[in-house]
């Protein structure tokens, strides 16, 4: 999260959820990456078409969930379907500083201004605004680009964060997760459209 550089390869697949869950549930029973990846690759468990397409998907998924403490880990094996879908949405953000930096700075501001439509035109101007400090951002094709901004609002929306009109949604946290969230660090809260008195009474 504190590294300068943008990484902008996050169009492998959108929130994933299926696919994280079958992997933190076999994290959760072997405790071992290495273990996990084999069994993962052997039996075909993400139940892709391809040997490059499971490899390719369980890398990405992975990378993810590797962000991710023990504690925020088991809201996604045993919460319902919304705290796992505010996890996931924690795991690509922790992953994605881009994605991390767009939800605090736009998404969560807007929500604060109470305008709550999100649209593409919100992120092409982030988008501009990085690419002027971050040359990573400006070499990204336009076609990458949209590609890049549609799976963005698709995370959001299969994140809850979104309707399908693209209004922002709250983020309604149970005191689960905000505890364990806030005990990995109190700023990721801000990645979710909630209030300040909201942040203030959790943190309280």
């Amino acid at each position: 999260m504190i590294e300068n550089r943008y990484s902008m390869s996050f169009t492998t697949g959108t929130l994933l959820y299926q696919e994280s869950l079958t992997v933190a549930n076999l994290l959760e029973e072997v405790s071992d990456w290495d273990v996990v990846r084999e069994r993962v690759m052997d039996n075909n468990l993400l139940q892709m078409r391809t040997l490059n397409a499971s490899k390719r998907v369980y890398r990405e998924v992975a990378s993810r969930l590797k962000q991710l403490t023990s504690a925020e880990l088991a809201p996604l094996r045993t919460g319902t379907r919304q705290e796992q879908n505010h996890i996931l949405w924690l795991a690509v953000c922790k992953r994605y500083r881009f994605i991390h930096d767009f939800a605090v700075e736009v998404v969560r501001e807007k929500y604060l201004r109470l305008d709550l439509g999100l649209g593409y035109d919100d992120y092409d101007i982030f988008f501009n605004n990085k690419a002027e400090w971050h040359p990573e951002v400006a070499r990204v094709a336009e076609s990458t680009r949209k590609k890049q901004r549609q799976f963005l609002f698709k995370m959001m929306r299969e994140a809850e964060l979104l309707t399908r009109e693209d209004q922002i949604l709250p983020a309604m946290l149970t005191p689960r997760e905000v505890e364990t969230i806030a005990a990995d660090s109190p700023a990721h809260l801000s990645i979710y459209p909630v209030s300040q008195t909201e942040l203030q009474e959790w943190l309280s």
